[in-house]
């Protein structure tokens, strides 16, 4: 189990390393998350929603990903309000506190339930906590951190990260702050994101084991450029460091507060003439050549954002005034359109706001929630380009007017692309993800600006395939492996706490369990 002594520690890619190593070397190998909070998701191949990063990990580790191997899934829609996805779909809303009182005990039942599943078709789990085990707030009724390594008895491996500062201090506290059987379940340490010289850090390293008797197992070094994509908004400030670069195409990415599902916007970093920048307020919107208005896990609330920000009247005279072309993505797209209902309060007390009056369409919010994996054709610049991708969105949108479907799906059409008037909206996910289709676009807005086109782009998907190798090289190079293959045995040779059977036997004696 990989934990970490805080939110974005690199938990998610060192586990993702973990999964590639594991499969490298022959082992059937599944990543498990029992609870994440995210608002990047993943659609499995059976149309279920999981945790983007454990879709991922179970790319890497070269299978098809699966509801058990994240069974619950918070998605934040409000302040201290959350939607909850149980084994893949909708639970229903609930506030946090509601969430701890009332769910904890069906929680831990249905983490129990997926991880065996998982554990009598896979050799190996890798499996994943969230933030930090010392939150001593929270840890008496916490279902993803020492409680799951109990639950299934496995060895921990803590990650932090250098880049934070204060790397000894986070972890000696961390360690210091678990219970003491906790603290014996943890085999050693990674720090993760190091640059310079070694040695150093050297000294650092050896007092840190002889203070907490604890082996550095690792010091993994940063690795720029490394294309795995990220889990949540946490990770949005590592985006930033594209605005101040020059670039001949400028686009701007809306950043409202329930942005969702960012990772489509990954592929632009890669491109050479491509310059990526999240806008949050108006002084920042500039002239780009391009405004994605991507996922919203809150539309109406993030369009009225929009509006009250005065982003939606810049937006729309860049536009009026043929400066920029629009794509609007799932929630972006439904902004685009004339009008936004909710009726039942899906994602919103709301009961309808006006759009932004780009698309004649009509979004109305349901309780039934669409995520399916997606194929079809998209015409775009004259050509008929094939696409992968994936839907996860709550509304159904109507078209009132005349509008020329943007993709052609098997059984329907998704999308609007009217090229002239420069507006693009989908709900297709990973659209961008196409290598033809962004060169397409992205020498579109150069010939509009009087460039010549790129007709040779890096193919992302390629990049990605080669940050799973990337990161699991510079694990066993960097990683003390054969520690962490002595320990895993020398746990799996000892004795399994069942943590739930444990908490049943304790209720059913009237010993009240912390």
């Amino acid at each position: 189990m990989i934990q970490g002594t805080s939110s974005d520690a690199g938990k998610s890619v060192i586990a993702t390393a973990f999964c590639r190593i594991f499969a490298q070397d022959g082992y059937r190998t599944a990543p498990f998350k029992s609870q994440n909070m995210a608002l990047n998701s993943y659609v499995t191949i059976d149309g279920k929603e999981i945790g983007r990063a454990q879709g991922v990990q179970a790319e890497a580790a070269g299978i098809a990903a699966t509801t058990d191997m994240n069974p619950i899934l918070i998605k934040p829609t409000r302040d201290a309000e959350s939607q909850i996805v149980v084994n893949g779909e909708p639970y229903g809303n609930m506030k946090a506190m509601a969430y701890r009182t009332e769910f904890y005990d069906q929680g831990l039942r249905v983490i129990e339930d997926a991880y065996q599943r998982l554990a009598t078709s896979y050799d190996r789990i890798v499996i994943e906590g969230a933030g930090s085990p010392a939150e001593v707030n929270l840890n008496d009724r916490e279902l993803v951190n020492m409680r799951v390594a109990r639950l299934v008895n496995a060895p921990v491996i803590l990650v932090a990260d250098i880049e934070r500062g204060g790397v000894f201090a986070s972890l000696v506290g961390t360690l210091q702050l678990l219970e003491p059987q906790d603290r014996e379940r943890v085999i050693g340490v990674i720090i993760n994101r190091f640059r310079g010289d070694l040695s150093l850090l050297q000294p650092g390293l050896d007092w840190f084991e002889r203070y907490t008797g604890k082996p550095v197992l690792g010091v993994v070094p940063f690795i720029p450029d490394l294309w795995i994509d990220a889990e949540d908004s946490l990770i949005l400030h590592r985006y930033q460091g594209q605005a101040e670069k020059t670039r001949e195409i400028d686009i701007a990415v809306i950043r409202y507060p329930r942005i969702s599902n960012f990772t489509d916007i990954d592929p632009f970093f890669v491109e050479p003439d491509c310059r990526v920048r999240f806008v949050t307020r108006t002084e920042e919107l500039g002239e780009p050549d391009l405004v994605i208005l991507p996922g919203s896990k809150n539309t109406l609330e993030d369009l009225l954002f929009l509006r009250k920000t005065g982003l939606e009247q810049s937006i729309l005279d860049l536009h009026r005034a043929g400066r920029s072309f629009l794509a609007g993505i799932c929630g972006g797209y439904q902004m685009l359109g004339s009008v936004i209902y909710d009726p039942a309060g899906v994602e919103s007390p709301l009961k309808s706001a006006a759009g932004m009056g780009l698309i004649p369409m009509e979004t109305t919010m349901e309780q039934r929630k669409t995520t399916v994996l997606s194929k079809g054709v998209a015409a775009f610049a004259g050509e008929k380009i094939p696409l992968d991708g994936y839907e996860i969105h709550m509304g159904r949108s109507v078209f009132t007017g005349q509008a020329s479907p943007f993709i052609r799906l098997e059984d329907r059409t998704d999308g609007y692309c009217d090229e002239e008037r420069r507006v693009l909206g989908t709900y297709f996910h990973g659209l961008f993800h196409s290598d033809p289709l962004r060169m397409r676009l992205l020498n579109a807005l150069r010939k509009r600006k009087g460039l010549a086109p790129i007709t040779e782009r890096p193919s992302f998907v390629a990049l990605r395939e080669r940050g799973f190798d990337l990161i699991a090289d510079t694990v066993r190079s960097h990683v003390r492996l054969d520690i962490i293959e002595e320990q895993m045995r020398a746990f799996q040779g000892s004795e399994c706490v069942n943590e739930h059977s444990r908490l049943e036997e304790q209720a059913g004696t009237g010993t009240t369990a912390k």
